[in-house]
This record gives C-alpha cells, sequence and structure tokens, in this order.
C-alpha cells in the first residue's frame, strides 16, 4: 500500500479537533508536533492533520497514566479544599466595592465547581468523558465572567485573579507529584495538562466578558 493510499483510507483531524480529543492545548498539541513526538501530516497548504488512529494509540497507552489526580489517591474535595482557601486570599485583590457578600457567594460556589470540573477533565480515562468535563469547566467560566461583569469588576482585575488561581491550581498539581513520587516526565505531564486546561477555562472567561460587554 502507497502513502497516498494509506492517508486517503485514514481519518485526519484538525489540530482542534485533536487537541479536544487528547485533552491538550492546541499550542502543545503543535509543539509536541513539531518536536516529533506526535506524528502529524502536513497539507499543501500548511495545515497539520492528525491520524485519528494515532491519537488513539495514544490515548489507549495512556489509560494506565499515574499523572492523573485521582490514579494519585487524590480526592477531589481535598483539593478543593486547598484551592476555596487560596482563591479567597487572591480575590481580595480586587476593589471593596465588588466584594460585597453575595458577589463572593457566587465566585465561591463558582470556583468550587470549575475547580471540580478541572480536576474531572485531567482524572478522565476516555476521551469523550474529558471532552465533556472541559466543556463544562468552560461554560462554568464564562458564567464566573457574567457575574463579575455585573458586580461592575474591571477586566484586568478578574484576570489577574484568574492568572494567580491558575498558578495555584498548578502548584497544587505539583505538590501531588511530588508528594506521591511521580517521575519528572509524568510531573511534566500533570502540570502541563492542568495549565493547558486553565488556560482554556481562561479563554472562555474572556470571551464571554468580551461578548458580553459589546
Amino acid at each position: 500500500m502507497t502513502t497516498a493510499t494509506a492517508r486517503n483510507q485514514e481519518t485526519w483531524l484538525s489540530v482542534q479537533e485533536a487537541s479536544a480529543m487528547l485533552g491538550v492545548s492546541p499550542a502543545t498539541l503543535r509543539r509536541w508536533s513539531a518536536n516529533g513526538e506526535v506524528e502529524a501530516f502536513t497539507t499543501p497548504g500548511g495545515h497539520r492533520r492528525f491520524s485519528l488512529s494515532t491519537l488513539k494509540a495514544l490515548l489507549q497507552q495512556g489509560t494506565g497514566d499515574v499523572s492523573r489526580p485521582g490514579s494519585l489517591g487524590e480526592s477531589a474535595d481535598r483539593v478543593v479544599k486547598v484551592m476555596r482557601r487560596h482563591a479567597r486570599a487572591a480575590s481580595n485583590a480586587l476593589p471593596e466595592s465588588v466584594l460585597d457578600d453575595g458577589f463572593r457567594a457566587e465566585t465561591a460556589s463558582l470556583g468550587r465547581d470549575l475547580t471540580t470540573l478541572l480536576l474531572a477533565h485531567l482524572d478522565a480515562e476516555t476521551p469523550a468523558r474529558s471532552a465533556r468535563a472541559i466543556a463544562e469547566a468552560e461554560a462554568m467560566a464564562a458564567e464566573h465572567a457574567r457575574v463579575a461583569l455585573r458586580a461592575g469588576a474591571l477586566l484586568t482585575e478578574v484576570v489577574g485573579v484568574f492568572v494567580r488561581f491558575r498558578g495555584l491550581f498548578v502548584e497544587e498539581l505539583a505538590d501531588a507529584a511530588v508528594r506521591h513520587g511521580l517521575t519528572s516526565g509524568e510531573a511534566t505531564s500533570l502540570v502541563n495538562r492542568g495549565g493547558a486546561a486553565v488556560d482554556r477555562a481562561l479563554a472562555a472567561f474572556v470571551a464571554a466578558w468580551e461578548e458580553r460587554a459589546d
């Protein structure tokens, strides 16, 4: 069978489709492809296409991956409690005019649900569950934007809090990796996937803000 024939019989996914299937950001997938870690076919127009069978094989290899919080024994409840404590301190950077009791209550609930969904995305054992969890996390982040807009917050202020949340979330994953003795490769995988997941939530947050602010 020629290479061209094999390509015609294969199902090819775009960067966006492939990254969603693997649960990483498009930028991460492009970097993996550039480094030769994930094979890709480049169209005459310069667009990367990823083989569905290759991606499935990668996912099969990862079904026993210990770089998932749940496989380490890290419960969502414990991580949520840690993040809630940190997030409360981070949100104190917002002006007093924004930090009324109603705003605090709504954002605390949204933050708890967002953390739970991000962990569900990282823990998912199938692409479908992973995609569903990150989609719900993006929707939760978009709702967070609407709540902040109603409270009169500025985009730069709330994005600053979101960025601090990202740092705290990734740091918690890194600490978990150390506690459970992951190898550097496993720890890097967990931290990178966690960071990419929060980046997708942040992008959804900003998109919702801009849509509502127009």
